[in-house]
């Protein structure tokens, strides 16, 4: 019964208000430094210097932080203002409960998928990037294999032709969640990093040879930032 309860869209819906809530005091009670800003910059511009959108990725893992990216990336980059940002989620109940949670940081939900039914969850993506909208995958997500890229992430970026945008954060007090990903859940009253490397390009002609290296990125992008939580001199090296 009480398994019945928890999973009852009502309870979904409180339970999702109140981590909203809670991360919301996190975000604000936490010092945020960027690393990467020039990536940043650089990635919203194309070789000519036209102003472009990009497809933003990140392990699953670091879903909990991740909202921050986008407030700290539309006070940064000029080419954020109107734009939106559109968080691909499955259509599981898991993804609904995502969307209820990160809706409220100025994040839009598309309910599809690059997995099942991969072509029409490409089509709705395709649409949104067309609108010169900000897409947001987590390519190993929702359940994983963990840090393994699902193909769809470099699909949609050889039809786009837009390139892979890895990100990732990280603060000094965090819990590590016991699920399939060990997702980072932040605790407040911390310091935090949010970082972004450089854009990968995939290759229209062969996409899935970019998955190495957009997991590779991804990954890069981790350990980065755990490496910046865990040592006070690499925190000092970069100015908040």
């Amino acid at each position: 019964m009480f398994r019945r309860l928890i999973r009852s869209a009502a309870a979904q819906a409180l339970f999702a208000r109140a981590l909203g809530l809670y991360l919301a005091c996190v975000y604000r009670t936490t010092r945020w430094t960027l690393v990467g800003d020039a990536a940043l910059r650089a990635a919203f511009r194309d070789a000519a210097g036209a102003p472009r959108t990009v497809i933003a990725a990140f392990w699953h893992e670091r879903l909990p932080m991740m909202p921050m990216l986008w407030q700290r990336a539309r006070a940064s980059v000029p080419e954020l203002a109107g734009q939106r940002a559109h968080v691909l989620v499955s259509r599981h109940r898991d993804g609904r409960f995502i969307g209820e949670v990160v809706r409220r940081f100025d994040l839009e939900m598309v309910h599809a998928s690059t997995r099942r039914g991969g072509a029409t969850g490409l089509r709705v993506l395709l649409r949104v990037l067309a609108r010169r909208d900000l897409v947001v995958i987590t390519p190993d997500g929702p359940r994983g294999p963990r840090r393994v890229a699902a193909p769809g992430v470099a699909q949609l970026a050889a039809v786009s032709g837009l390139p892979v945008l890895p990100c990732a954060a990280r603060t000094t007090r965090v819990r590590i969640l016991p699920s399939w990903d060990r997702m980072v859940l932040p605790l407040p009253f911390a310091r935090g990093v949010l970082v972004v490397h450089p854009a990968v390009a995939v290759d229209r002609a062969d996409p899935l040879a970019a998955l190495p290296a957009i997991e590779a990125a991804l990954s890069a992008a981790c350990a980065e930032a755990d490496a910046w939580a865990a040592a006070p001199a690499a925190r000092q090296a970069v100015p908040a």
